[in-house]
């Protein structure tokens, strides 16, 4: 795998990509990127792996579902623990993840009514942020170390971080202060050399 040539395909924002992007930091793995507007993607979708985006190409065999990506890519790169119970953890963390983008999705993005958007918004910041990021919370008190898996770096933490930083993040701000332990690893995360030079690049393109 280190020597494998790695192409992401997406659009040129965050959104999906972004855990694919930073794991590929953490690792320090070089990889093209070549991003698409909304009429190549339909010209795409009909040969897409999985009719969704964001693909990944290995040695021009292309691959599909964010989370499956990223699993696959943290395996490879020894960013999903040591034995098979981190990988639980970490794959337990992920879906707690999914699930919240899932409500964020249907309380929010897919709601077409302006009045029932900003209910959804407000249930969003009062309701839903708190219950994820208290799961979130509870498995790093519970682990003992700052991650969410052992004493490094995982995508378990990547997952956590991307969620806190990410599209979710102006629902999740107002109450990310409860939970302290949620805010050390976001720090933790954003103070990885690698992750802090991704993110500088980021910013500054």
């Amino acid at each position: 795998m280190a020597n494998s040539n790695i192409k992401l395909i997406y659009f040129n924002q965050p959104g999906r990509a972004e855990a694919i992007r930073l794991l590929l930091a953490a690792a320090g793995k070089a990889y093209e990127e070549v991003n698409v507007n909304l009429d190549q993607w339909q010209e795409m979708k009909p040969s897409a792996p999985c009719g969704t985006i964001p693909i990944i190409e290995v040695d021009g065999k292309r691959f599909g579902q964010s989370r499956a990506i990223a699993t696959y890519l943290a395996r490879e790169f020894d960013l999903y623990g040591k034995e098979s119970l981190d990988g639980l953890k970490i794959d337990q963390t992920a879906q707690v993840a999914e699930d919240f983008i899932m409500e964020f999705a249907n309380k929010y993005y897919f709601v077409k009514e302006s009045d029932k958007k900003d209910e959804g918004a407000k249930t969003l910041k009062e309701e839903t942020a708190p219950k994820y990021l208290g799961f979130f919370e509870k498995y790093i008190r519970e682990e003992g170390t700052g991650f969410i898996c052992g004493s490094k770096i995982t995508l378990g933490d990547i997952v956590v971080f991307d969620i806190c930083t990410g599209f979710l993040k102006p629902f999740i701000d107002d109450s990310l202060s409860s939970f302290p332990l949620v805010q050390a690893l976001v720090k933790m995360v954003e103070s990885n050399a690698r992750i802090k030079q991704y993110l500088a690049t980021k910013k500054s393109s």
